[in-house]
């Protein structure tokens, strides 16, 4: 408040000494008011202040709950997948276990199917087949080949006699569902056996199936193929 401007509007109707005294009366109140006024606010906004910083850490409080709430959360849904993973290899496992057996077991089937028909599926291949064991011609092995090459001779799927080509011969035969390269190699290594023991002996695979690369293979090597009921092309 301009208490001088209030003075000398005053002077000329109260006289000096009441216009200072009024004035000097008026400016103790506007000093206290204002430092009222002040007080108050000051507290006011000091509560306001103590009320949002009340409201932030309640807030921040919350946040630091539900942070926590997600990283159990997520603690649990990373155990969750590790478990998941875990079950599935177990399962992809399994599942090539049971593959493996039931290959095993189909390819087991097909060769005693074959053992058994093999004078009707390669009748005329081999004119007066006859289904040998694989031990009745140790006599006429042993002397001319290594005891490793016996044991593994004694290993082929099925060794049988006839005429081929009117020609009295053995045919070593390596039987499975699908053939292969490593069919194609074991029925012409233990049919080489016969043949270093002076017999006339001829390798064959048969299966229900093969692929072009080891039909071109089992051509190369001179084996014959017998595949999904008959003989396949003669081998060059």
């Amino acid at each position: 408040m301009d208490t001088y401007r209030v003075f000398e509007e005053l002077k000329g109707s109260l006289g000096e000494a009441g216009a200072k005294a009024l004035v000097e009366t008026l400016g103790g109140m506007f000093d206290e008011l204002k430092n009222t006024v002040t007080k108050e606010d000051f507290r006011l906004l000091g509560e306001s202040i103590d009320a949002s910083v009340s409201r932030l850490d309640n807030t921040m409080i919350r946040l630091a709950e539900a942070q926590t709430r997600t990283e159990e959360r997520l603690n649990e849904l990373a155990q969750a997948q590790t478990r998941t993973e875990t079950e599935v290899k177990s399962l992809a496992v399994a599942l090539e276990r049971l593959t493996i057996r039931t290959d095993a077991v189909i390819g087991r089937t097909f060769e005693l199917q074959f053992r058994d028909r093999l004078t009707a599926y390669l009748g005329r291949f081999l004119r007066r087949g006859k289904l040998l064991g694989n031990d009745e011609l140790l006599d006429l092995i042993e002397p001319k080949v290594t005891e490793r090459e016996v044991d593994d001779f004694l290993r082929a799927d099925a060794v049988a006699s006839g005429l081929v080509d009117g020609v009295k011969s053995y045919v070593v035969i390596e039987v499975s569902s699908t053939g292969d390269i490593e069919d194609i190699l074991r029925a012409q290594r233990r049919a080489e056996v016969l043949r270093k023991a002076g017999l006339e002996a001829i390798p064959l695979v048969a299966c229900d199936a093969i692929s072009p690369e080891s039909l071109a293979f089992a051509k190369l090597r001179a084996v014959r193929v017998w595949c999904n009921g008959s003989l396949v092309e003669a081998a060059a």
